[in-house]
């Protein structure tokens, strides 16, 4: 079935692991993340715009309060002023009837940054999480996820692995997420943080799976399941394994290189277009201005 809500998986912010890890201001350093479509796509794409109900779950975080009441004064800068905080903690939270009434009249869910292990491990399997997908599936429901809150929308979760170590094997280790998406497997502060080959190993473990690193100040908004258009100012690598030929990733010992041969790489940056069903990247060029004579 074809859900009928969308996704937006943000790569997070410039140094922050979330542009709301510090204290936020707007200002040059933060308008790329702020104007280029990111927040401001959010509300465009929701179902009420700026009067939709936001819901912001900073599970992920060690510093829930500070980064939820960030998130709040970010949208209120774009004048979205029904916006609250989620703060749940613990796995008897994530089924409390009243945060799943507070769900359940949600028009969008943000999930902030901080540790993907967390926000699964706390809401995996709850009514919260049944809730969240049962929205997505059938209502114009609008998820929303940065840094770790994107990496955990996938059925597969990239939780640990350095990058400096990431094509030796067994360094990148992966577990499940909230399974919004299937086939998929994201990455964030992809570009910066030099984390290609970690998503390589990834991809090459499982290559039915799309590999999606996003970069900072970076998201893709998913429609339809599967129809994704790169929003924000950075790049969008994406990783194909069906066509690797070869790999030894079966024949070497845990902590040897691993040798592919084959992979599929696209970059995508704002506009851009990739069919996840079809693997096929249609790329956004703007009109060339006539020259004067």
């Amino acid at each position: 079935m074809t859900p009928r809500g969308k996704l937006i998986v943000i790569g997070g912010a410039v140094d922050t692991g979330s542009f709301t890890e510090k204290n936020y201001k707007k200002d040059d350093s933060n308008l790329n993340f702020f104007e280029e479509g990111i927040l401001k796509r959010i509300l465009t794409e929701s179902a009420k715009g700026k009067e939709s109900r936001i819901e912001i779950i900073p599970t992920a975080s060690q510093m829930p309060v500070e980064v939820g009441n960030e998130y709040v004064k970010a949208f209120s800068y774009l004048d979205a002023h029904n916006t609250g905080v989620l703060f749940i903690s613990t796995r008897d939270e994530a089924n409390d009837s009243a945060i799943i009434e507070r769900l359940a009249n949600a028009d969008v869910v943000v999930f902030t940054g901080g540790d993907q292990l967390r926000l699964t491990s706390i809401l995996g399997g709850t009514e919260f999480h049944h809730l969240l997908l049962k929205k997505y599936r059938e209502t114009d429901f609008l998820l929303a996820g940065t840094s770790a809150g994107a990496a955990a929308c996938s059925n597969n979760m990239i939780y640990q692995g350095s990058a400096s170590e990431a094509l030796l094997k067994g360094e990148v280790k992966i577990t499940s997420g909230l399974g919004l998406i299937n086939d998929v497997i994201i990455d964030t502060h992809f570009v910066q943080r030099g984390r290609i080959g970690r998503l390589f190993q990834a991809v090459v473990s499982n290559p039915m799976a799309l590999g999606i690193g996003l970069g900072e100040d970076t998201g893709l908004l998913i429609k339809n399941g599967g129809e994704m258009i790169a929003v924000g100012s950075g790049l969008v690598i994406l990783v194909d394994g069906r066509h690797v030929r070869d790999t030894n990733i079966t024949d070497v010992p845990l902590g040897a290189p691993i040798s592919i041969s084959n992979l599929v790489v696209h970059v995508m940056s704002k506009g851009d277009y990739f069919d996840v069903v079809t693997r096929q990247l249609t790329i956004h060029k703007e009109p060339q201005l006539a020259e004067k004579e």
